[in-house]
């Protein structure tokens, strides 16, 4: 599921010139992913470093545009008055199994520390609301990445 993910992360179209658009799916992406890892208030080394595998991985890019990828998420979360923006692109443009594995990389960058906090599980809630995955799917997701995090703590709401 999650090559299938990256498949499709890798076909989506580029946006125009070089000014974040939110109307771009791998800029709502990234600004997701962005969100999540910044929710706690507190962005890691450790986390960034995940963002950016993740982001460099879906892509197959790196170097400078990695970093343009990555700034225009950041940017675009921090204009952002709320998540529809992003996931209403999102939803358009991923079927129900990509949504499920998108939650997944969700769950990767929360855990990329080691420790669940109350407002990056309830980012992740809303994210897999607004894009249709179901609790269990979400659930199931978490439980993995919990799974693949050496030391991982924080309860979910979902527990």
């Amino acid at each position: 599921m999650f090559e299938r993910v990256l498949s499709f992360l890798k076909d989506l179209p580029g946006g125009t010139g070089t000014r974040a658009n939110a109307d771009d799916p791998r800029i709502a992406a990234s600004a997701l992913l962005y969100h999540v890892m910044s929710a706690d208030g507190v962005r890691q080394d450790i986390e960034w470093e995940r963002f950016k595998q993740v982001l460099a991985q879906s892509y197959s890019i790196s170097g400078k545009e990695l970093d343009a990828l990555a700034a225009a998420g950041e940017h675009a979360d921090n204009e952002a008055i709320d998540l529809y923006a992003f996931t209403s692109v999102l939803k358009r443009h991923l079927d129900a199994e990509a949504r499920k594995a998108f939650i997944g990389l969700m769950w990767e960058i929360v855990y990329a520390d080691g420790e669940l906090h109350e407002l990056e599980d309830n980012t992740v809630w809303r994210v897999a609301e607004l894009i249709g995955v179901e609790r269990r799917d979400r659930v199931e997701a978490r439980r993995k990445a919990a799974a693949q995090a050496p030391g991982a703590s924080g309860t979910s709401s979902d527990e």
